[in-house]
């Protein structure tokens, strides 16, 4: 397994109390980051931090989907300290039906979560990082954003809308040392998944070529090395 060097930076993870998430932050903070981790469920997040005992984990109870509670957080953090990397991690895939059969708050809650809480967070934290000309943003997408999932409507337009923003972002901070891409894995074995249905999860699996699950680390080794400060080029790219 690579090492990456993050020591003297910073980094905020979106839904970093489980499964992607929290893998990540075990990196960076083994890497020598410092790192926040944020998450609707604060009851989670303290017993991460109680579980890990690293004196650079920081956690705030953040929902992503409201700027104001976003910009709050941000604030905070950047009187203390710079922001160099954001990871927006948070997101739901809800439940699994047709579009026409779909409950309308749930389509709009999946959308917010998934494409406006990457908005948000990128829109507060990115000045920070134009001010400091330095910053890696990944933003966690997904192959229903590329392909469209049958019955997972809200999820597949929520995904296909972070990895749009990704583009442009990228390409509006090119001119400058700050690499903003999207990675879009298959589906791996976190909780996320209890929230389809097992026939959901099987038509899934059966389009991956290797037909398997990926493996969390797998997916952090890409998110390390695209948040790294040897990743100089990259930009505006979908993963």
């Amino acid at each position: 397994m690579n090492t990456f060097d993050f020591k003297n930076r910073t980094a905020v993870i979106t839904g970093g109390a489980q499964g992607f998430g929290l893998d990540i932050a075990k990196r960076f903070l083994d890497s020598g980051a410092k790192v926040f981790i944020w998450d609707i469920d604060e009851k989670l997040l303290k017993s991460v931090v109680d579980e890990l005992k690293n004196p650079n984990l920081f956690y705030n109870a953040v929902d992503v989907s409201i700027y104001n509670d976003v910009e709050k957080n941000v604030n905070d953090i950047t009187k203390k300290t710079n922001v160099d990397i954001l990871i927006n991690n948070a997101g739901i895939t809800g439940p699994t039906s047709p579009l026409w059969e779909y409950d309308v708050d749930m389509w709009y809650k999946i959308v917010q979560i998934n494409l406006l809480g990457t908005f948000n967070c990128c829109r507060a934290i990115v000045p920070n990082m134009i001010k400091n000309n330095y910053g890696r943003i990944v933003n966690v997408a997904s192959v229903a954003g590329k392909d469209g999932n049958a019955n997972a409507s809200a999820y597949s337009s929520g995904k296909a809308g972070a990895i749009g923003l990704t583009k442009s972002l990228g390409k509006e901070l090119a001119h400058k040392d700050i690499a903003v891409n999207a990675i879009t894995p298959a589906g791996a074995k976190t909780r996320i998944l209890d929230q389809m249905s097992k026939e959901h999860v099987q038509r899934m699996l059966s389009k991956v070529p290797r037909g398997r699950f990926l493996e969390i680390h797998e997916f952090t080794s890409l998110v390390c090395w695209l948040s790294s400060q040897e990743n100089t080029f990259s930009t505006a790219a979908v993963f």
